[in-house]
């Protein structure tokens, strides 16, 4: 499924984060493993990932797991036109949000450990950063570093792919696979706090390869 149309809800006020706190709490019940916070992601460490975008490449963005869009507001507000964002959501019901509030946005429904199915005829394409709020930690660790080298496949070289998490170590371990592993952050101004880490393949100067 692929959506693009609907209208830009902007950023979100009390009453609508409330909502998306009990859309998140709902979906963690219905599917816990692909769920993987009960609050969407805070606006501090939203901003810290969509940072790493170099706007000069002209190449796409890759969103993984964008749940209620919370990081995708972030993305947005770099000046990203909405039509280089690729989105990849398992949840059917936080697709048909996400495609409401984020019109020209490419929502595709689908599973980010299957790029290519989930990309359909999209799955060429080379990307310049991924951004993922995936849950990894619900997942064996074979599983994470098959995700990891997936998404790196679809990257420019030297280009990030930027996840975050709640564990105190690199959700896909370092020397897993071919790949460097960065901690680039901690933020303590999350609910949970969490640990940006950066995955990326070629040369590249700084922790985004700018």
């Amino acid at each position: 499924m692929e959506s693009k149309l609907g209208t830009n809800a902007g950023a979100p006020g009390p009453v609508r984060r409330l909502g998306e706190s009990w859309r998140f709490i709902r979906e963690m019940v219905r599917q816990p493993r692909t769920v993987g916070a009960i609050l969407p992601s805070g606006q501090v460490m939203a901003r810290r990932m969509a940072s790493l975008i170099d706007m000069a490449s002209g190449l796409p963005v890759l969103e993984l797991g964008p749940g209620t869009g919370a990081i995708t507001r972030a993305i947005l507000a770099t000046g990203l036109p909405a039509e280089r964002l690729f989105q990849v959501e398992y949840s059917g019901e936080f697709v048909r949000l996400l495609a409401t509030r984020f019109p020209g946005v490419h929502v595709l429904q689908g599973d980010a450990f299957d790029l290519e199915t989930a990309l359909g005829r999209h799955n060429r394409l080379r990307f310049d950063t991924a951004i993922s709020g995936l849950p990894l930690l619900n997942f064996d660790v074979a599983a994470r570093i098959r995700f990891v080298e997936g998404v790196l496949d679809r990257l420019a070289p030297g280009r990030p792919l930027v996840q975050f998490t709640y564990g105190p170590r690199a959700p896909a371990p370092p020397r897993g696979g071919n790949y460097e592993t960065i901690r680039y952050a901690h933020v303590w101004r999350n609910v949970p706090p969490a640990t940006l880490w950066i995955y990326r393949r070629g040369a590249a100067s700084g922790p985004g390869g700018h």
